[in-house]
């Protein structure tokens, strides 16, 4: 027995395999292709056997090929023979053994390799031996499984004072030749010596490969446990055996790193067993470690293999003539392919599975489900990332029924073709290799475009059931629902586009609120507007048509691209006031409250606020009531009527409280700290601010977040703090620009006209925090750099308030007249009113220029 990855391999073979196996093929009237994709098998693999190449295949592939083809009997049982021809002696290969009799010692078994990420599958298996007669490893083809079974059994050895020792099951052997090996591997000759042997002293039998005989293994362990009940037996095999009293414990591959995850250095992905192991193997494969450029590609590329202990030794054979990023790019779509055969590096893995590819390890485990798993298996290859049962049970259950997959899916794990790991509901996945391999199945069965529809239906109806959450109490829940989702939403929301775009445009009006939170107001419009475009969502119903152009109408207002949506947005007002949607009209006058405020008609905004504070409250709607509210307090700013503000915050508050929506009530806080620093008390400022920033953060609101700290910046400023304002501005950013220097988008990496608006915004900010430092320190050239270009980013954009601060901020700096007219103008153009402290620097500007005369 090796502990090397599962499978042994046999040298030698017989000719005339070639001629029968293309015999067979045109007999069934199959290509070489159409013969690879019906046995899940590459087409390399018939093209070299059918050339002579390959003279003695692995059995699993002798059985795949003989099923493909569909031969039984005396027909199966000769292309078998022909291709694996019965050793002369069958039976078990045994270790060897050490000594005879029962005072012997335990016997040595090989020596462990170092295993990478085991320590608790070691430490759980040692426990479950305690416990249980029979218990059973099972898992892919080079998932690790002898090498556990090999390190459990040295681990537990002074346990069991009978002896440890292990058996390697070969092809052919039938109950005799099992029984014979595990008899003699104690040291006894009959079955029945063995426990007069034991003599009541805990013993271990390691039994490896027993797929390659299980109903003969099963019956030659039933025999052993009952015979001698002191006898321990750990069982390594692709499935279960079905013993009564056994313990089925799935193997796993290795843990990967997650896809948001981006590795700082080595030590940091190190943390993660599959990358450590990719690591090790390709220090014997170069000289030089990964270099930090290459990290990433490495985190991809093990997530990539799954953590697949096989498949991540043959990816690192190949680093002697690839750096990472290369075996990224050349294998990263076609990891089914990995093969043992690779001249001058052979490890580990290669010299127990000999040249069978990683597909061929998949399709065994495929091809030992019934009928109905197989089709289960194929439509499940449709999520992406992880997923729950109760979407899974929707994606296979047909007209709506109720299903439980429970059963289904617990075969398979124990198969180790479905991966479970995690708290919360999505905590299933298939990994790449099983997922990769069941669509090309799916694609043979000609279903993967009924597979795709279906998916796609089953997301959109998941999004739009989750979608009401992303307000109230229940965003935080929501949003962690969708992010989990991320991959299958965006894969869904391709598909249908081009071939089902009513369910697209159902999913894609159900997801604005999240595409805001995570900052992809560009692309989530871009896709609304596609969608509304397409002929074919013509006829869908009239209020899903106004979600969506409301959808994208607040999705601009992200960017500064409202005026392009606000005849969209008018229109979903009508639509909704028609239907009597009271939701729907509540959420159009929310949008144009924004919209209008942001294009500077102030007046016509306001009234869109009232009368839909008017509607709220007439129907008893709080949590918009308090939203209409939010929006009223701008205009009392507007106005400095700051008291007046300060109580409709504190209405917002009471009325967020009283419907559970957190996120509001952080928001009517991050606009009291706001209130706080306007009104001239900036030590409050700075403490209110900066409990709000940090609950923004844990909430999940990057951007609302960043404007608070900013705000929390300018407190700090005005409080004479300037170093610490200077450090909150540096983490904010890092780049150190410099006064009018423009910046990239924070959120959005796309920048089509408009989606400079968060920049923009923010490069208004940072201008005023400096300004006021370099103010307060009596630096008034610099003060007059950072206001000009603070007053240049706020001209046209939603922040008014900014903008009439920050040419204050320049008139004074400067004492330029000209500044004062621009002032003017602006402040005619926004409606925006002075406040106390701001009329008072402008005074004494005025009493400097004066006396200056």
């Amino acid at each position: 027995m090796t502990p090397d990855h599962d499978g042994a391999r046999s040298p030698g073979g017989r000719t005339g395999l070639s001629d029968l196996l293309r015999g067979h093929r045109l007999a069934a009237g199959l290509t070489q292709a159409e013969l690879a994709g019906r046995a899940g098998v590459g087409v390399r693999t018939v093209r070299d056997l059918e050339r002579g190449r390959a003279v003695r295949p692995q059995r699993t592939t002798v059985d795949l090929l003989a099923d493909a083809l569909g031969l039984a009997g005396d027909d199966r049982r000769e292309f078998v023979a022909t291709a694996r021809p019965t050793p002369a002696r069958p039976g078990p290969r045994l270790p060897d053994t050490a000594a005879a009799g029962p005072s012997a010692a335990p016997v040595a078994l090989p020596q462990p390799v170092p295993l990478v990420g085991r320590d608790r599958d070691v430490a759980e298996v040692s426990g479950l031996l305690d416990a249980h007669p029979v218990v059973s490893l099972v898992g892919l083809a080079g998932v690790g499984k002898t090498a556990l079974a090999v390190t459990v059994a040295h681990a537990v050895a002074a346990r069991h004072p009978g002896g440890v020792s292990g058996v390697l099951v070969g092809e052919g052997s039938d109950v005799a030749d099992v029984l014979a090996a595990s008899a003699s591997v104690f040291g006894v000759n009959r079955l029945a010596d063995l426990a007069c042997r034991l003599d009541g002293r805990p013993a271990l039998l390691v039994v490896d490969a027993v797929d390659r005989a299980p109903e003969p293994v099963a019956g030659a362990l039933r025999a052993l446990t009952a015979a001698a009940p002191d006898l321990r037996v750990l069982v390594t095999g692709r499935r279960p055996v079905g013993l009564p009293g056994e313990l089925v414990r799935p193997v796993a591959p290795l843990d990967v790193p997650p896809a948001d995850a981006a590795p700082a250095d080595r030590a940091d992905l190190d943390r993660w067993p599959a990358a450590a192991l990719f690591a090790a193997r390709l220090a014997q494969a170069r000289r030089e470690p990964p270099t930090a450029a290459e990290l990433p590609a490495l985190a991809a590329l093990v997530r990539r293999l799954g953590g697949l202990p096989l498949a991540i030794e043959l990816m690192a054979a190949r680093g002697r003539i690839l750096d990472v990023t290369e075996l990224l790019d050349r294998y990263g779509d076609r990891v089914l392919d990995l093969t043992g055969a690779h001249p001058g590096w052979e490890p580990a893995a290669d010299r127990s599975a000999g040249t069978v590819t990683l597909r061929e390890a998949v399709a065994s485990s495929y091809h030992l489900l019934a009928p109905a798993d197989r089709a289960a298996l194929r439509r499940l290859s449709a999520f992406r990332n992880r997923w729950s049962v109760e979407l899974a049970e929707e994606l296979l259950a047909g007209g709506g029924e109720r299903w439980d997959a429970a059963p289904m899916l617990d075969r398979l794990r124990e198969l180790g073709l479905l991966s479970v790991r995690g708290a919360g509901p999505f905590r299933f996945r298939l990994l790449d290799a099983v997922r990769d391999f069941a669509a090309e199945q799916a694609d043979v069965e000609g279903e993967t475009a009924g597979i795709r529809l279906r998916h796609a239906a089953v997301i959109a109806r998941f999004v739009h059931r989750t979608a009401p959450g992303l307000v109230g109490a229940q965003l935080s829940g929501a949003v962690r629902l969708l992010d989990e989702a991320t991959s299958d939403i965006t894969a869904a929301l391709a598909y249908a586009a081009e071939h089902a775009p009513e369910t697209a445009l159902l999913l894609a009006a159900s997801l604005p609120r999240w595409w805001r939170l995570r900052g992809r107001d560009v692309s989530g419009r871009r896709w609304l507007r596609r969608l509304l475009a397409d002929p074919r969502t013509a006829g869908t119903r009239s209020t899903l048509r106004a979600w969506a152009m409301l959808g994208a109408a607040r999705l601009a207002a992200e960017h500064g691209a409202g005026a392009e949506e606000l005849p969209a947005a008018r229109a979903a007002l009508v639509i909704f006031a028609e239907a009597g949607d009271v939701v729907g009209e509540l959420s159009a006058r929310s949008v144009l409250c924004v919209l209008l405020r942001g294009l500077g008609a102030h007046d016509e905004a306001r009234e869109q606020a009232e009368a839909a504070l008017a509607t709220a409250t007439r129907h008893g709607r709080v949590r918009e009531m308090a939203v209409a509210q939010s929006h009223l307090t701008w205009h009392d700013v507007r106005a400095a009527r700051l008291a007046d503000a300060r109580r409709r915050l504190a209405t917002v508050d009471r009325l967020a409280a009283q419907c559970g929506d957190r996120r509001l009530r952080l928001l009517a806080r991050a606009d009291q700290a706001e209130l706080t620093r306007l009104e001239g008390r900036y030590a409050e400022a700075v403490e209110q601010g900066r409990r709000v920033a940090t609950a923004l953060a844990e909430l999940g609101d990057p951007r609302r977040q960043r404007r608070t700290v900013g705000k929390v910046a300018l407190a700090l400023a005005g409080q004479g703090r300037g170093d610490e304002a200077l450090a909150a501005a540096a983490e904010l950013w890092p780049s150190g620009a410099v006064p009018g220097q423009r910046r990239q988008p924070v959120m959005e990496s796309l920048n089509p006209p408009g989606a400079v608006a968060d920049a923009r915004a923010e490069d208004a900010l940072r201008g005023l925090i400096e300004g006021h430092v370099a103010l307060r320190r009596g630096d008034r050239e610099l003060a007059v750099e950072w206001f000009s270009a603070a007053a240049d980013a706020a001209e046209g954009g939603a922040g008014r308030r900014d903008l009439v601060e920050a040419l204050v901020g320049l008139a004074v700096s400067s004492g330029d007249p000209a500044v004062l007219d621009r002032l003017d103008a602006a402040r005619r153009a926004t409606g925006v009113s002075l406040l106390p402290q701001e009329e008072e620097l402008l005074f004494s500007l005025a009493a400097r220029r004066q006396k200056a005369r």
